[in-house]
């Protein structure tokens, strides 16, 4: 099956490395222009969108200003023209145990919530309202297996921003699907990235023996051609549902 995105731009934020950045090179290599949204990467954003070619483009935001998440979105629609498919990929996974201290608890839970959720829910309402004005259009939202299985002691924001996730594109779906506007999550398991690079240094070892019934890590090209997928259309009466890649992790 040959995937065919010419003529689509698609924005995807933290695409300077790990999954945004898999996912941007996969949805180039199917012909899309690809807005790559990086905070501090801008260097690394921009030769990626160098490389990739086909009008791709570089953009900087820090998306725990949600102001800054709705100028994103009108900047790439000034810079690359009409939109049509969203991927809400940057995160934080930053740890706070209830031991550390308010003061620590409350700076990781604001900032997390901001990038992890807000920032995905400010995106998907100026998608909504671009979409519906150019005749419809896709968004994808990454959240995690910790929707559902919960996280860590010291992650309880990171779970608690991706739940909401998942609340989030289930409603988009149900309220938008009548103009056009699918609406699909993804939940990886842990996946090797600078994110998690340090977690899974400590925990890889005894997650693949004991959580993964593939025996063997996600890696980001195992998210990336999905998104490429829904990007197709071949996805859109999928709309609403999360689909779970994990290595199999609630199984085993």
């Amino acid at each position: 099956m040959t995937i065919d995105l010419n003529g689509v731009t698609a924005l995807v934020t933290g695409a300077s490395s790990g999954i945004g950045e898999a996912i941007a090179v996969t949805l180039a290599g199917s012909g899309a222009a690809v807005a790559i949204h990086c905070n501090t990467g801008i260097d690394r954003a921009g030769e990626l969108a160098r490389r990739l070619g086909n009008g791709a483009a570089a953009f900087r935001a820090d998306l725990s200003e949600p102001a800054q998440a709705s100028h994103l979105f009108g900047e790439v629609v000034s810079r690359m023209g009409r939109i049509h498919l969203l991927v809400n990929n940057a995160g934080i996974f930053d740890p706070a145990p209830p031991e550390a201290g308010h003061g620590k608890w409350m700076r990781v839970w604001d900032r997390t919530i901001a990038i992890n959720l807000t920032a995905a829910g400010v995106l998907c309402r100026e998608a909504i309202e671009h979409f519906r004005r150019e005749g419809g259009g896709r968004i994808v939202n990454i959240a995690s297996r910790a929707a559902f299985r919960g996280e860590t002691r010291e992650y309880l924001a990171y779970a608690a921003s991706k739940g909401g996730m998942i609340s989030l594109s289930r409603s988009i779906a149900r309220s938008f699907g009548k103009d056009g506007i699918v609406s699909i999550a993804i939940a990886p398991g842990y996946v090797r990235t600078p994110m998690t690079a340090e977690y899974l240094d400590e925990h890889e070892g005894e997650m693949v023996e004991h959580e993964l019934a593939l025996g063997r890590m996600t890696g980001t090209g195992d998210v990336a051609p999905l998104v490429a997928f829904i990007a197709s259309g071949g996805l859109d009466h999928a709309t609403g549902c999360t689909i779970d890649i994990n290595g199999g992790s609630y199984i085993h």
